[in-house]
């Protein structure tokens, strides 16, 4: 229900990411009433959704209740709801909980999965972008080697036991050394007839390098890790089909698989309604310097769903959590400009370094000419992610996850508590 009786300028955001929460949390103590709307009723960390995967991490350590962030905030208000259409004439928001006013809008949707048209890979392969989808990943990985126990198909059993991690970005990347670590260190514990030999892991990327926003060293390095660790890794090769059991690469490669995880791609997520709006590549919504929505006066767009075309970023900023973290901040401190009829800061993104882990004691570090590889890169990794989680719970239960996983070379969270069924890609209904 809509409850607009303070007469404040309402600023509603839609968008419980990194972008939106940094509106939020900078607008404390203004005059503002602020309104956040989301399907969930938390935060997730998705630099870690990999580790939830893979079964290194419980789901909860890296979720956060959105309203406990915000406790001692007095001017904030929350309502879980799925926003269905965006009315700028009227200023209101259709969605489930009923019609929403606002003066000032906030779209911070984040972005989703592209599976660059394919309808089958959609349906087929598994995509990672939120808590529910990495349960599912999971799940899928673990009932499929609980079969591979009993079947008495080799090829089956190979099937079974193939992983393919499509796209070779930080995520890919990362959850590639995740299963060849899981692989090394756990398969032979857990399912003493599986041996290490049994299981493959494969990483394919298009383009001619991994982790191509990164530095030419961090690319070479990532590979060198990964093949000493048996990961197949493929370079300038695409996926052309893939029907739950055989994948197709336009090399000529064919892989009996059950498990393909796609991290190739992302785009944009937002309501329908901007119809003025200008879609830009990756259908992320265009935006001026101060992420303002073009053609729009009081309608801005931060983070994965927006794009500031400039020469220096001409398909707009990277899809990072410290560009959503940075627009949101600053869009904070326009909007209070705006209502106090005051001059705007084009947004400027300060790059503060990119990092990206391979596994146990391998990670890569890109700090302005700062290349680091190795262990020291690791621990810098595990830090920069500590801090970067929300709440000092999660922030200990991550800590005290790793230092024990560290030690036992082993972690407690690969229950089946949710099966999945493999034909509908679902959660089976009947459990």
């Amino acid at each position: 229900m809509d409850n607009n009786i303070n007469k404040k300028p309402r600023v509603v955001i839609i968008g419980g990411g990194f972008a939106g929460l940094q509106v939020a949390k900078n607008l404390k103590n203004t005059p503002v009433e602020i309104l956040m709307l989301d399907k969930h009723n938390y935060h997730t960390f998705q630099p870690l959704l990999y580790q939830v995967a893979v079964g290194a991490l419980p789901a909860d350590s890296i979720a956060f209740p959105i309203r406990r962030i915000f406790t001692f905030q007095d001017n904030f208000n929350f309502n879980m709801a799925n926003v269905l259409k965006i009315n700028p004439d009227s200023n209101t928001l259709d969605t489930n909980i009923g019609p929403i006013h606002y003066d000032y809008l906030v779209v911070a949707t984040g972005s989703n999965t592209n599976f660059l048209g394919n309808d089958q890979i959609a349906h087929f392969a598994m995509p990672m972008k939120n808590v529910p989808e990495a349960l599912n990943m999971r799940v899928l990985v673990l009932q499929n080697l609980e079969k591979a126990l009993v079947t008495r198909d080799e090829e089956e059993r190979e099937a079974l036991m193939t992983f393919v991690v499509v796209g070779g970005g930080p995520t890919g990347v990362e959850l590639s050394g995740a299963l060849a670590e899981m692989r090394r260190l756990i398969l032979s514990k857990d399912y003493r007839y599986l041996k290490e030999q049994h299981m493959s892991v494969y990483l394919i990327e298009s383009k001619e390098r991994l982790l191509a926003a990164m530095s030419e060293k961090a690319s070479t390095v990532a590979k060198e890790y990964l093949i000493n660790d048996k990961v197949t890794v493929y370079n300038g090769v695409r996926v052309q089909s893939y029907d739950g059991s055989t994948l197709t690469i336009n090399n000529g490669e064919v892989i009996k698989t059950h498990n393909v995880f796609w991290a190739a791609g992302v785009k944009g997520e937002f309501p329908e309604g901007l119809e003025n709006a200008t879609i830009a590549r990756g259908t992320r919504i265009q935006t001026d310097e101060i992420n303002r929505v073009t053609g729009y006066q009081n309608i801005f767009a931060i983070g994965d769903t927006s794009a500031i075309i400039s020469e220096e970023f001409p398909n707009g900023h990277p899809g990072v959590a410290p560009v959503a973290i940075q627009q949101g901040q600053q869009l904070a401190k326009n909007l209070l400009r705006i209502i106090k009829e005051e001059p705007t800061v084009p947004f400027k993104y300060h790059d503060k370094g990119t990092l990206a882990t391979v596994g146990r004691n391998k990670a890569l570090a890109d700090i302005g000419k700062l290349k680091l590889t190795g262990f020291i890169a690791w621990i810098l990794w595990g830090f920069v992610h500590i801090m970067s989680l929300a709440g000092f719970s999660n922030k200990a239960a991550v800590f005290m996850e790793w230092v024990i996983n560290y030690l036992t070379k082993n972690s407690d969270n690969r229950l089946i508590l949710r099966p999945f069924n493999t034909e509908t890609r679902k959660v089976d209904p009947d459990h």
